[in-house]
């Protein structure tokens, strides 16, 4: 499984131990918001098949030294979230962003064919819920109306750079859709945008969160 594979990057020592350990593999950077989610979602789907490569994950806030060590060896300018594919110890690819798209990591794991299985770690990445179901939960029973409830579910999902599976991804995203659009635009309307199918668009995505 890729959780059995992927390895915090906290300081420049782990990187230095990581590269030499597999010089072939990949490094994702992860920022601060739901781009970080939505590209770790993308990028779990192409490395799920590939158990030969390990992946190295820095959370550049807190690992910032960890993050310019990578950007120094690679003279890749430092961007999060950011993936980085090595291929025998060289960075052969790399994507930025909004461009971590299923099309472009395509063209970046051709470029990396499939070798020997790699000896699991035991450092894994498990995704959270609990707040949003939370959240849910209070909407679902009245507690919050639908503004509030908007408003709050919007800026935690923008703000949510847990690493996430595509799967919970287009769960979280499918009762407002692009959030920084829907913030927008709810801000341009000044509040008037229709909210007559947020209760049945969130009753859905309560029971498929609980069933992940």
């Amino acid at each position: 499984m890729l959780k059995d594979r992927v390895v915090n990057l906290a300081n420049p020592e782990d990187v230095t131990q990581f590269l030499a350990e597999h010089p072939t593999s990949v490094i994702f950077k992860a920022g601060t918001c739901h781009k970080t989610m939505q590209g770790f979602g993308f990028l779990q789907e192409r490395l799920e098949p590939r158990e030969d490569l390990m992946v190295g994950i820095i959370r550049v806030i807190e690992w910032r030294a960890a993050s310019n060590l990578v950007a120094e060896l690679t003279k890749i300018r430092h961007e999060s979230p950011q993936v980085i594919l090595f291929k025998d110890g060289e960075a052969v690819f790399d994507l930025d962003n909004w461009n971590i798209v299923p099309e472009a990591l395509e063209v970046g794991f051709a470029k990396i064919p499939p070798a020997d299985g790699v000896v699991a770690s035991e450092t894994s990445s498990k995704s959270d819920l609990g707040p949003y179901l939370q959240v849910l939960e209070q909407y679902l029973t009245g507690l919050m109306n639908d503004r509030q409830f908007e408003y709050v579910y919007t800026t935690m999902f923008r703000d949510d750079a847990s690493l996430r599976s595509r799967e919970e991804v287009e769960v979280l995203n499918s009762i407002f859709g692009d959030v920084d659009q829907h913030i927008n635009m709810h801000l341009m309307m000044a509040g008037q945008s229709d909210t007559a199918q947020i209760r049945q668009r969130a009753e859905a995505a309560y029971q498929q969160l609980r069933a992940l």
